[in-house]
């Protein structure tokens, strides 16, 4: 900072002084260092090098005035969109967090329904299960009554054969002389009135 004081004093000195011995004792720039133009009529900025101060003409001062506001804008428009840039950035990730929220629902629902579904089907399947044991045992019930029918009917069938038939010998043998014992008897039997259970309904 001293540094560059004294270097810009030594400018504005070297500018002031006219006289061949004043330009003498004033020590040459060095070449090696940056040159800083600026405008005299604004405050001027020692960020090192060798300060050249000049005064703008009124078309330059436009045209640095125009060139910052230039920039400006252009700073303003970067901010701008790298903001924008930021939103959409954020809405996209927010969107894309719904996305996965939403398809995780929907998978979830999915399984929900799926394992209802699975439910519902064993239900079914255990009432068709259910109703086919019951159906199944209806008709072993039924086929056991009929035959228990069937064979009462048989052996009513057999009794009513039998006592025709003791009828039929009683009626063709009982007058001969050594049957009429055993006919006597027999028509004593056909005259006692039976005690039969009457066959169960099919």
């Amino acid at each position: 900072m001293y540094k560059s004081v004294t270097v810009l004093l030594l400018v504005l000195a070297a500018g002031c002084s006219s006289g061949p011995r004043d330009q003498a004792s004033v020590p040459a720039l060095d070449p090696g260092r940056k040159v800083s133009e600026q405008d005299c009529s604004r405050p001027l900025d020692a960020d090192g090098g060798n300060l050249m101060c000049r005064r703008l003409s009124e078309a330059e001062r436009r045209a640095i005035i125009a060139e910052e506001e230039r920039q400006a804008s252009a700073r303003r428009e970067a901010a701008e969109r790298a903001e924008r840039e930021r939103l959409e950035r954020e809405r996209a990730e927010q969107l894309a967090r719904e996305e996965a929220a939403r398809k995780m629902r929907a998978a979830e629902e999915a399984r929900i329904a799926a394992e209802a579904a699975r439910k519902a089907q064993e239900a079914r399947e255990r009432q068709e299960r259910a109703e086919a044991e019951a159906r199944a045992r209806q008709r072993a019930e039924q086929e056991a009554r009929e035959a228990a029918a069937r064979e009462c009917r048989r052996l009513e069938q057999e009794r009513l054969d039998g006592r025709a038939l003791l009828a039929d010998f009683v009626a063709r043998y009982g007058k001969i002389e050594e049957n009429k014992g055993i006919a006597g008897e027999i028509t004593a039997f056909l005259n006692k009135a039976p005690k039969v259970k009457p066959c169960p309904p099919a």
